[in-house]
């Protein structure tokens, strides 16, 4: 349940950046990445000095934080790289992978073993995602390989990420802080190479920033790491697709949006599908 939190507030991305400024005035993607993550790591380094635990941010191992940062900036930088060299549709759907390949990965994990409903669960979710993502217009072309290779290594990052976090049981959640202030830095970095500067014009902007850095850029990794590392892997990838979803349900309740056919196909599709893999969990004796 903990690990579900962060496909709830990954639905909140969408809505968030908008805030953030119209396609024309936009603050950059590392710019921004860099805002969120830099706000998130200091915000969770203040939480746990209250609690007495700031020594969990360096209770790691280098391979721990390595896999982390990797995680999390690698995923942004090749997700933000096929967007800019693949039309977004196209990119979306290829990146979308990542919960079918977490569910695939587990099966590699020691003690955990992939069942065919697993599989059929996480295929009937990147059908849902899929059909929503599709029905926008999609045509692959081959001059944008570049884009659509980019947005694979993202999902191959992220999958292989949260997959992996599962090796690394006793670092705790607090050392995701850490990981954090350095993805922030690297974004930093990015951003001052390949970006020009463009800061929120107004408060509803700011607000945006603020909040994507409270929850789908922020709380949501603490809360996923708790799930790969704590919870039923399996469940948590099919149940992923429920973050498109539940995007495109949120954007259509604030009016930026139409409800159709294709979204309730999506939403019978990927429910169904977070049941079936979720199968032995919810009916076993």
């Amino acid at each position: 349940m903990i690990g579900l939190g962060a496909v709830v507030m990954w639905a909140t991305l969408g809505l968030f950046t908008a805030m953030t400024g119209p396609d024309g005035a936009a603050v950059p993607p590392f710019q921004l990445n860099a805002l969120c993550f830099g706000l998130s790591g200091l915000l969770a380094l203040v939480i746990l000095r209250g609690q007495g635990r700031l020594r969990d941010v360096i209770a790691t191992t280098p391979a721990a934080l390595t896999l982390t940062v990797a995680g999390l900036f690698g995923y942004h930088a090749l997700y933000f790289t096929a967007l800019r060299n693949a039309p977004a549709v196209e990119a979306n759907l290829i990146n979308y992978l990542w919960p079918l390949l977490i569910v695939l990965f587990s099966g590699l994990l020691p003690g955990e073993r992939l069942r065919w409903f697993h599989g059929l669960g996480a295929l009937l979710g990147f059908a849902g995602a899929g059909l929503l993502i599709l029905t926008q217009g999609a045509a692959f072309d081959a001059t944008f390989l570049l884009g659509y290779g980019a947005a694979f290594g993202a999902a191959l990052f992220w999958s292989g990420y949260s997959v992996l976090s599962r090796l690394f049981p006793s670092v705790p959640t607090g050392a995701v802080a850490g990981a954090c202030l350095i993805t922030s830095a690297l974004s930093t970095v990015c951003h001052l190479m390949v970006e020009t500067t463009v800061w929120p014009a107004t408060l509803t902007g700011w607000l945006g920033v603020v909040a994507l850095g409270l929850f789908p850029v922020g709380l949501a990794f603490f809360v996923w790491d708790i799930g790969m590392k704590r919870g039923d892997i399996q469940v948590l990838g099919a149940a992923a697709y429920a973050t498109p979803i539940l995007s495109t349900l949120l954007l259509i309740g604030f009016g930026f949006g139409a409800f159709t056919w294709p979204v309730v196909a999506a939403c019978i599709l990927v429910t169904l599908g977070a049941v079936v893999a979720a199968k032995d969990m919810l009916f076993s004796r």
